[in-house]
């Protein structure tokens, strides 16, 4: 497990950056922490390293924002309001299937179905003040290609600053 201390939502926008330059087909990162915590922040990041042109938004609302553009498809799912039957709505083997990259924020309803090789990032504040952008960031590799991608994506990041 690897920590490391971002200072600002620049910070956390570049480790996403981090994230995707090293990201391959088939990856699959899972986003906890509190609301506010930085996780669209951090795709955010991911995505214009991606390529992606259009803003990269919280899909709370709609479960999956597909973006289709850039190096490679990016699936944005965020599973704060899945209640009951919605995962029956979203083919998520299928989105695990395609050439792009799936992220889930709030995995804990379903992190169970996952398969066994993912990444995951704990995101923590590391104050109560309310417009502190000061973040832990935990990686937590599952899995080979997980723990090369954490290390590839943490190297990137501390050489960037």
């Amino acid at each position: 497990m690897t920590k490391l201390a971002i200072n600002s939502a620049a910070d956390m926008q570049a480790f996403g950056s981090a994230l995707a330059q090293s990201a391959q087909p088939h990856d699959l990162l899972l986003l906890k922490g509190d609301l506010g915590a930085g996780k669209t922040t951090m795709t955010q990041g991911f995505g214009r390293e991606l390529g992606i042109r259009r803003p990269v938004k919280s899909p709370t609302f709609t479960l999956v924002r597909e973006y289709r553009e850039g190096r490679m498809p990016l699936f944005h799912m965020d599973f704060y309001r899945l209640e009951g039957d919605d995962l029956a709505s979203i083919d998520l083997n299928d989105y695990l299937s395609e050439e792009g990259v799936v992220i889930i924020e709030w995995p804990q309803v379903i992190q169970a179905d996952l398969p066994s090789d993912f990444l995951e990032l704990v995101l923590t504040r590391v104050d109560d003040s309310w417009d502190s952008t000061k973040r832990l960031l935990e990686l937590r590799p599952h899995g080979q290609r997980a723990e090369a991608w954490a290390k590839q994506a943490s190297d990137l990041y501390q050489a960037q600053k």
